[in-house]
């Protein structure tokens, strides 16, 4: 209880003072993260916050449920009409690109032969998150199609990825330290993951139309739409675990079959869902801070801090400019795009759960996941919260824009 009301007073304490502290880029996760690591400091810590058991992991599968569910449905339809080959120059070509240079650059730093653990690395550490630097997207000096498009991006990848880190996780977890019984481990990851799609797709789809239907015949009303919606991405998870599937996955896939039915429903429909997604969100960036405290007071590989800066810069931006070469962007988009890559919410679960399934078999192993998702997040708040200003003000510059929002059109 101690936890709950002073993460939900630091976040209402923000709330009071958020225009002031936006000049500083002090956006609500980095005043969570900060809150969390005051408050957990120290050998009497004021606040404690076991995320080892089992209703922890479940409540953290429960967040990014809600979290794919909300990016599945957001991601504006015109976006990606408009600009679907840079999305997939981005989705199809970037990101594979980045999570195989992850794998690399964890077996250079990490060269212990267990490729199964390092791409279980770079899938928990290569999911892009807008939230360290999320008033880039509220920024006039961007134009506004480079904003959509960086807002599909991060609104998928971390789905897209979700059966990579399910996959990664389950030959971590057969070549641990700790015999396994026997079986197969990687199909039966594989079997979660169709399961999952199923369940997904019974939910969202019969629950977008009859939503729909329902709204269309005034039948409901908005209080209610909204309602029903928050209840989709719960029913999808819950159902995937049912059927032995992954829930966050069954989420997602949820949102995706839902996503056709949202214009027809009515207006601010998704805002209920995606309220409560960013509460739960900050909630975790408050025991973030914890982890950070964690990180910092055991045994700390420091190649951890060379893996982190490399996933940040080397890894994210050289698949993006080799994906962009002859997309037709401007030299100044092209940088923007490749640099504009937080880790965030996506990157702290996916690190959470790996920690809890690797601890039983791996425990040395658990331990350096969990300090490189939190060095890779807590470098990404300094570094893209902090940069993202003058970056935005230089390529304002560059490109002749205003903060009125003209400039030059992006491309198809």
């Amino acid at each position: 209880m101690i936890a709950l009301v002073v993460s939900m007073g630091t976040l209402f304490a923000w709330a009071l003072v958020a225009g002031r502290l936006a000049r500083w880029s002090i956006t609500a996760p980095v005043a969570m993260t900060a809150a969390g690591v005051v408050l957990t400091v120290g050998p009497h810590p004021l606040v404690t916050v076991s995320m080892t058991t089992s209703d922890a992991e479940r409540a953290v599968e429960i967040i990014l449920a809600v979290l794919l569910f909300t990016d599945a449905t957001a991601v504006p339809k015109g976006v990606v009409r408009a600009h679907r080959r840079l999305l997939a120059r981005l989705l199809l070509v970037a990101l594979p690109l980045t999570v195989l240079a992850g794998v690399l650059v964890g077996g250079l730093l990490f060269p212990s032969g267990r490729w199964w653990l390092v791409a279980l690395f770079a899938a928990v550490t290569v999911a892009v998150d807008l939230a360290p630097a999320a008033e880039v997207i509220k920024d006039s000096r961007l134009p506004s199609w480079l904003r959509g498009v960086l807002t599909v991006e991060t609104g998928l990848n971390d789905g897209i990825l979700a059966p990579l880190f399910l996959l990664c996780l389950a030959g971590a977890d057969a070549y641990g330290d700790v015999p396994q019984p026997t079986g197969n481990p990687l199909g039966d990851a594989l079997d979660a993951v169709l399961r999952a799609v199923v369940a997904g797709a019974l939910v969202g789809r019969p629950g977008g139309l009859l939503l729909r239907r329902a709204w269309q015949a005034g039948w409901t009303r908005p209080s209610a739409v909204r309602l029903g919606i928050l209840a989709l991405p719960l029913a999808a998870y819950g159902l995937g675990i049912l059927l032995d599937g992954s829930g966050f996955i069954a989420a997602f896939v949820a949102g995706l079959c839902f996503a056709p039915d949202v214009r027809a429903l009515p207006p601010k429909a998704l805002h209920l869902v995606e309220d409560v997604g960013a509460l739960l969100s900050l909630a975790l960036w408050f025991v973030f801070g914890e982890l950070v405290t964690q990180a910092f007071t055991g045994d700390f590989d420091g190649r951890v801090v060379a893996y982190a800066a490399l996933s940040l810069t080397v890894v994210r931006v050289l698949p993006v400019l080799l994906a962009l070469v002859g997309s037709g962007l401007h030299r100044a988009d092209r940088l923007m795009l490749a640099w504009l890559g937080p880790r965030g919410m996506a990157t702290i679960v996916y690190g959470l759960l790996a920690f809890n399934g690797l601890a039983p078999v791996d425990p040395h192993a658990a331990d350096l996941v969990g300090q490189l998702m939190t060095m890779t997040v807590l470098m990404s708040l300094v570094l893209h919260g902090l940069t993202y200003g003058p970056l935005a003000a230089r390529y304002a510059r560059r490109t002749g824009r205003d903060g009125g929002g003209r400039g030059r059109r992006g491309p198809r």
